[in-house]
């Protein structure tokens, strides 16, 4: 039987979940939504770097990224800080779709999958 781990957990969710060597994050966001697009995204993307090492994993080791966009006239923006942020030869497999934020301000937001480092 494989355990499960849970961690940074609230009634409600769990910002990582460890399965076996799989990392799951719950869905990130900009702390500042007034920022525009590229700021939000350097923003949230460091809130993953930042949960994959604590899960002992890396942005080399995404496996899977599902990014919201609450206007897809931002897609352009968003890619530009997300194509430098992630490292030659690992990235991972992407979606991008247009949808409604939790607030109004909230211009992006990723869920990641990734594999712990061995």
């Amino acid at each position: 039987m494989n355990a499960i781990a849970r961690m940074e957990t609230t009634d409600r969710m769990s910002k990582i979940v460890i399965h076996q060597d799989t990392v799951y994050l719950c869905g990130q966001v900009a702390d500042n939504g007034e920022a525009p697009i590229g700021p939000q995204t350097e923003n949230m993307l460091a809130k993953v770097e930042r949960l994959l090492q604590q899960a002992g994993s890396g942005k080399e080791h995404m496996l899977s990224a599902t990014i919201y966009l609450r206007d897809m006239k931002d897609f352009a923006g968003m890619n530009a800080v997300w194509d430098q942020w992630v490292p030659q030869g690992h990235a991972p497999v992407r979606a991008c779709v247009e949808a409604r934020m939790a607030r109004p301000d909230l211009l992006v937001e990723v869920s990641i999958v990734a594999a712990r480092k061995t």
